[in-house]
């Protein structure tokens, strides 16, 4: 072999080598590029899906105690969907991811409590009993009308309680069914009395009654449905005897008591847990009226 073929091989040998670690890096590269690029176009995908599935709500605002924040507005949210969201989910959610200065008020989240009661849409509803899935967009969301508003969605209640606690919210037994000196009596209920007032217990003091009756928002004396409710429970009850009963429709007979009512249902038709609040108010007319008849 001559000298001058020996030098081809080995430039052959030479170049062979560094081209096929070029294709190589170019192959590389061309998969990193296609990859980025799949990246990027499930990136934009998930955004697009997020936008889809994001809840807009519009929540109230209202800090007293704020210098900028006195005057009340309303800030939006835009909050990831789930299914089964509710109300309160995504208060929860804007109030922990985006403000935590909002404010509401919420416990057991099983509509038990009746603490976080809202204006949603334009009617009183429980933020935890209420889904997001029911309603339209945007999602407004603000404190119980006709209530002092403290912040943000937070009302002052004590106006409500102290209306229910006028009408002696309390089990009281017959003077003659009071335990003697060899100790407690077990006062029954028949299962027809305990069925009449069944409805009535279910009573969680959410406000929402209160807050949508025309009534209270014009007397701040009247009772109220929530409390008239209440002592509907207790003057149905067989166990506390006619005496009682007749103590229970005196309070609810005075001139802020039944006969305000005006029988427009809107404490029926929003009370969360489904209490026939004006068919009770009714049927306490009813006994008044016949408490008052005299025949002679």
């Amino acid at each position: 072999m001559s000298t001058q073929d020996a030098s081809a091989e080995t430039e052959d040998a030479q170049t062979e080598p560094s081209t096929g670690s070029a294709h190589q890096d170019r192959r590389m590269r061309e998969k990193r590029e296609r990859q980025a690029e799949r990246d990027e176009q499930a990136q934009a995908d998930a955004e697009a899906a997020a936008d889809e599935e994001a809840v807009q709500l519009k929540v109230f605002r209202y800090d007293p105690e704020v210098e900028g924040k006195q005057e009340p507005r309303f800030d939006d949210f835009h909050v990831p969907f789930e299914k089964g969201m509710t109300v309160l989910d995504a208060l929860i959610y804007a109030r922990d991811h985006f403000d935590s200065s909002l404010t509401f008020r919420h416990s057991c989240r099983q509509a038990v409590c009746g603490s976080d009661a809202f204006f949603v849409n334009g009617s009183q509803r429980l933020g935890c009993k209420t889904q997001l899935v029911e309603l339209e967009e945007p999602v407004r969301i603000e404190p119980l009308p006709h209530q002092d508003v403290v912040k943000d969605l937070v009302v002052d209640m004590d106006h409500f309680y102290d209306q229910m606690e006028a009408v002696e919210p309390y089990f009281q037994e017959k003077e003659e069914d009071l335990p003697d000196a060899e100790g407690l009596e077990e006062q029954r209920q028949s299962p027809e009395n305990r069925e009449k007032i069944k409805m009535s217990s279910r009573c969680i003091w959410c406000g929402a009654c209160m807050s949508s009756c025309n009534i209270a928002a014009g007397d701040n004396e009247y009772l109220g449905p929530a409390a008239i409710n209440k002592a509907y429970k207790f003057a149905m009850d067989d166990r506390e005897g006619e005496d009682l009963k007749q103590h229970r429709l005196n309070i609810l007979e005075q001139e802020h008591g039944v006969w305000r009512c005006q029988t427009q249902f809107s404490c029926t038709n929003v009370c969360p847990k489904d209490i026939p609040l004006t068919e009770h108010i009714q049927e306490l007319k009813r006994e008044a009226v016949k408490n008052n008849l005299k025949f002679w």
